[in-house]
């Protein structure tokens, strides 16, 4: 077509093909472009929903009595007989066992002996020395001083006679003579009781320290012969019962441990990181995989103030109670334990893996509606400000409504502006 037809064209005519011109220019610009654009990056998305949160702690634990009792043997000897089995509930002074006790009686029969004979000597010493011995110092005593003051009126006597020529000197220096000597009898005579006196009070202590250490050896012995008979000390479950028949036991190995298992105590293993957010009386929920359609609370009652290396982890020691009426939760078993820390309810929320951490801050890639096609949108990094957090979820404070959608990292690390193409679902 020449230029002298396209003069001559209808104006209407002309005005279509310059408009058909047109847009074919701008398809072929747009096609241009978008060949020169790298593909849009696939990425999963979740929602901001609000819902009920809970805080927790997930970790494992072992339960405890919290009254146990434990009955060790008090000597060495054999297992006689037993009278209940693992696992029994018992009544306070039930019998458990009864161990072979021949050879204490025998050793309490000798200490018996010895103590009646200790306690004798302890009587005599007490009453002055052997009775015999004493009576011969006495009577000895009371002889010389008879003599003696017999001795002394004679003297007095010769003396008055003397003086009126009735008696010759002679007679007095005879006297006086036999009264020296009666003297020194006396003198004899009081210094060997006082010798029997001073002999008797050493033999009160020492009599006394052998009576009691003999007393002492029976009350022990006494004492081990009552424990033959081993009894429950208190009412509850015989949980464990290490002995037979005729097993041979030392001192101080346990022979029985029970305790009432109506309530336990459950020692939870939390890791260092986690410890700054528990507190006293707190919600607990534990599980037992031997049981695992059960499930039973308590309250945390005692903080750690000290880590502990447990493996390779480094772990405070919580005392959880529980409540245990049907009597299924065992000692010493193992069990997981969760810890209720906060809740909060009709909370805004994110997954956890939809939050990126630098630092202190916490961002979100959020998804903008976009015009760059059908499917096609931007990211926005956005700082949010987080509440408490569950093992999933992070409670969103500010900077994220309900309904707007986060973005989730996958292959290709997010950015802001990057463009991307929304795979709900994911």
């Amino acid at each position: 077509m020449d230029r002298e037809q396209v003069a001559r064209m209808d104006p209407k005519l002309k005005k279509r093909l310059w408009f058909a011109l047109g847009a074919v220019v701008v398809l072929v610009l747009v096609l241009v472009y978008l060949s020169r654009r790298q593909p849009l990056v696939r990425v999963g998305v979740v929602h901001a929903v609000r819902e009920n949160l809970s805080a927790s702690i997930s970790t494992n634990g072992k339960v405890e009595p919290i009254t146990p009792y434990s009955i060790r043997a008090q000597f060495s000897t054999f297992v006689e007989k037993v009278h209940v089995v693992e696992g029994q509930p018992v009544r306070r002074g039930q019998l458990l066992l009864t161990l072979d006790s021949a050879q204490t009686r025998a050793e309490l029969d000798r200490a018996r002996e010895q103590l009646v004979a200790a306690q004798d000597d302890l009587r005599a010493a007490r009453a002055g020395g052997p009775a015999g011995e004493v009576a011969q110092v006495q009577s000895d005593l009371r002889k010389a001083e008879a003599e003696r003051d017999r001795l002394r009126r004679e003297r007095d006597a010769l003396e008055r006679l003397v003086a009126r020529q009735a008696a010759t000197k002679e007679e007095l220096e005879r006297n006086r003579a036999a009264l020296e000597r009666a003297e020194a009898d006396w003198q004899r005579a009081r210094k060997t009781k006082d010798e029997l006196a001073r002999r008797a009070a050493l033999d009160v202590e020492r009599a006394a320290l052998r009576a009691g250490q003999f007393r002492h050896d029976v009350q022990a012995l006494e004492e081990k012969v009552r424990s033959t008979q081993v009894t429950a000390p208190v009412d509850g479950t015989l949980y464990s019962l290490p002995v037979r028949v005729r097993d041979f036991v030392k001192t101080g190995d346990l022979l029985a441990e029970l305790a009432d298992l109506r309530r336990v105590r459950v020692r939870a293993f939390v890791d260092e990181p986690e410890l700054g957010s528990l507190e006293p009386n707190q919600n607990v929920e534990i599980s037992w995989d031997a049981l695992p359609n059960r499930l039973w609370t308590g309250r945390t009652e005692q903080i750690p103030r000290q880590v502990v290396a447990r493996g390779t982890r480094s772990v405070g020691e919580v005392l959880c109670s529980a409540d245990n009426a049907k009597l299924e939760l065992l000692p010493n078993i193992n069990v997981h334990v969760r810890i209720h820390m906060r809740e909060r309810p009709n909370a805004v929320v994110v997954p956890r893996g939809a939050v990126r951490i630098e630092g202190a801050r916490r961002f979100v890639f959020v998804v903008e509606e976009s015009r760059l096609g059908v499917n096609a949108s931007r990211l926005q990094k956005r700082e949010i400000r987080v509440g408490i957090a569950s093992a999933t979820n992070y409670e969103v404070l500010s900077g994220l409504r309900e309904g707007e959608t986060v973005a989730l990292p996958g292959e290709v690390e997010l950015r802001n502006g990057l463009g991307v193409r929304v795979i709900e679902g994911s």
